[in-house]
Formats: C-alpha cells, structure tokens, sequence
C-alpha cells in the first residue's frame, strides 16, 4: 500500500469542493435550441449546414413565407410589425439560455438584471421550450 501525504489529500478535497460548486452554478449547461430542435427531428446536420450560409434576415424572411403560403399570402389579423419584438426577445432568451453557462450569465449576457431575465423567461415560456426537450 503506498502511503498519501496529508497535503494532496487537502488539495484533492479543495478542487473537488470547487469542482462541485461550479457545477451548482451551471443551471443552463446542456441546454440547446439546436439539440432541442434534433430530438424533435426537426433539425438535422445537412439543414444545419444550409441554414449557416444564410443572413439572419434571409432566414426569417423565409419562415415569414412559408408562413403566408399557407394562408394564400394574406397573413391578416396577425399584426407582425408589433409582435415582431416578442418573436425576437424569445428567440434571443432561447440563445442566451444555450451559450451561457448559468441563468445569471445569460442576464448579463443580455444587459438585464437577474430579476428582469427571470421575468422574461416566464413572460415568454422560455423554460418550457427546454423542458419539453428534456421530457423526450
């Protein structure tokens, strides 16, 4: 049997007490809109891949069409420009949520208090969005 000195036994409790301190902290790890969308199989590597090529405009001008073909091209009664900031606060809590490692660094990371960002989360069903995921 070889013997442990006493200080490497301290410092080995040290970083794993860090380690798990850090990992309490990490409430948005493993969460992504990405990963949501695949388990879905709404989103695969090869559409990935074409959606990177295009503008953030392109993009939703695409889902807006798409959207209107389906009603012959007269989306009326939906008042877009008015809620077009609702569809992109969602869409940026959505992202703050999957490249940050906890709910207060996605606060930061959008320029709101931490009070402000769990209200938005609960105005916009954010947290449901990743639930959901993680039910499948």
């Amino acid at each position: 049997m070889s013997k442990r000195c006493p200080d490497c036994s301290e410092e080995s409790a040290a970083e794993n007490k860090m380690i798990k301190s850090s990992k309490k902290n990490l409430t948005t790890k493993n969460k992504s809109v990405i990963l949501a969308l695949k388990a879905k199989n709404l989103l695969n590597d090869s559409l990935l891949v074409s959606i990177n090529s295009l503008t953030l405009e392109d993009l939703i001008a695409i889902k807006l069409e798409l959207s209107a073909n389906h009603i012959n091209n007269r989306p009326y009664g939906f008042d877009i420009w008015r809620k077009s900031g609702y569809i992109i606060k969602e869409a940026l809590l959505k992202f703050a949520i999957s490249t940050t490692n906890s709910k207060k660094d996605a606060a930061r990371f959008l320029g709101l208090t931490y009070s402000d960002f769990k209200k938005a989360i609960k105005k916009y069903k954010v947290t449901t969005f990743f639930n959901d995921v993680e039910t499948l």
